[in-house]
């Protein structure tokens, strides 16, 4: 009976005891995207939700003409070129190594003028290669000279996985780039407002030129319209491009915003499977997922506050013993919906103490927000208020600090050697002197011995 009694109430006070804990909250369950690489960025403050081999080198294919769009809109923003500025498609831009007849194309000719306009248009709704190198060649030139303005612009970018050997994205060994930088390449092109309204754009009509009727265009992206596959349609999400080789497999990015979360997401090396009988198309159902598991579990908010007092640091020099840090600013972030941010790990790298005089605002440390390996945020500690320096005290160190220089230490040896060596050397001396006068003394007055 005893037993069971206390049995009952070591139960009831383990339960308690559970119940008096705080809950950390399970990790996001990981949504496994089906590609070769994946991520999913906040285009504002490139906070990233989901990355998956972000940084790993892979063909890109035609997400390469994103990196094109760009250089053509930094052209015209600078006034080298206008969207109504008809240009002229030569032979060159349809020639080897940078034209391929099997690859994707608007049917533009040689000879066939164009807008600038309509050449974005046709790059970026169909995919068309010989827009790519009509624009290059009116940019820079040569496509040559293109593709170097490509890869530098690239490198400026920080892009580090990147290399480009073409316009368009025809399949190149060394025509290679990564998640992460195919997104910076894409925001830095969606600081352009005319971007979005040539990649966002399901359908167009190209007016006619002097080869050709007016052209009807449909995206190749299957997010945006359902005129050529049916079952991928996501009205919430806006362009961006499309690209498939055999290399590369199914790559596509894309952006959807909802709220004030507002995602770019990517997908390089997804496949076409069979799912019960009907195709799936991995790069536009993943993309779907990938945006529904950003707007589901994240959101941004403020992890901590600048009015917040996060330690005392000691302080020497002053009749004061420390003085009281806070964070430089609020830091709001892109954090998952169901972890509290009371539950982050806070790092504080700072020394022990400093010495006086410290004015307010002064930078003391830093401050990091963890949740494992995860670091949510750092931000500079500043002090709280002024500390005034005692000047007995700043005197004194500045003694001790004084012989404590390694140039001071064998100088005052040497003053020492010296000191002794002095000394002795008057002591004896004086010594020499008081017996030589003695002896002077008794020699001078020494007359020779009396005799009587």
């Amino acid at each position: 009976m005893k037993k069971t009694r206390f049995l009952s109430v070591f139960l009831i006070l383990a339960c308690l005891t559970a119940l008096a804990l705080p809950i950390r909250a399970a990790a996001l369950e990981d949504p496994a995207i089906r590609a070769k690489a994946a991520l999913l960025a906040d285009v504002e403050t490139g906070e990233i939700a989901y990355a998956k081999n972000e940084h790993q080198q892979l063909y890109p294919a035609s997400l390469t003409k994103v990196m094109t769009a760009l250089l053509v809109l930094e052209a015209q923003s600078r006034g080298e070129v206008s969207f109504d500025e008809v240009v002229t498609a030569g032979e060159s831009a349809f020639a080897a190594p940078y034209y391929a007849r099997d690859g994707s194309t608007a049917n533009i000719k040689a000879g066939e003028e164009l807008t600038i306009d309509s050449l974005l248009y046709c790059m970026l709704v169909v995919s068309a290669n010989e827009a790519c190198n009509i624009l290059a060649e009116r940019v820079a030139g040569s496509i040559e000279a293109f593709v170097e303005k490509m890869n530098e612009k690239a490198a400026a970018l920080g892009c580090e996985n990147t290399h480009f050997v073409n316009p368009s994205g025809l399949h190149d060994p060394d025509h290679y780039t990564s998640a992460w930088d195919v997104f910076l390449i894409t925001k830095a092109a969606m600081e352009y407002p005319d971007f979005m309204r040539f990649c966002d754009t399901a359908n167009v009509v190209i007016p006619a030129t002097n080869m050709s009727d007016a052209r009807n265009l449909w995206t190749t992206n299957h997010l945006l319209s359902t005129w050529r596959v049916i079952g991928y349609r996501n009205r919430e999400a806006h362009g961006i491009k499309t690209g498939s080789t055999d290399a590369a497999g199914l790559c596509l990015i894309s952006s959807a915003k909802r709220g004030e979360l507002h995602f770019v997401s990517v997908i390089l090396g997804a496949e076409r499977i069979e799912e019960n009988g009907v195709g799936n198309l991995l790069s536009f159902s993943e993309t779907t997922r990938l945006f529904n598991y950003g707007f589901d579990n994240f959101s941004f908010r403020t992890i901590i506050e600048s009015k917040e007092i996060i330690q005392e640091i000691g302080v020497t020099l002053s009749k004061s013993d420390y003085v009281t840090v806070h964070p430089a600013r609020d830091v709001e972030v892109l954090f998952p919906r169901d972890l509290d941010p009371a539950d982050l790990e806070r790092v504080v790298i700072a020394e022990e103490s400093v010495a006086a005089p410290v004015t307010r605002g002064q930078k003391l440390g830093t401050l990091e927000l963890r949740d494992g390996d995860k670091v949510y945020a750092s931000v500079d500690l500043l002090a709280s208020s002024d500390v005034d320096a005692d000047r007995l005290l700043v005197f004194w160190d500045g003694v001790k600090t004084f012989f404590r220089k390694p140039a001071v230490k064998p100088i005052l040896i040497g003053l020492a050697a010296l000191i002794a060596a002095f000394f002795l050397f008057s002591l004896f001396t004086g010594r020499r002197r008081r017996y030589g006068r003695r002896g002077a003394r008794r020699g001078a007055g020494y007359r020779g011995r009396r005799r009587y």
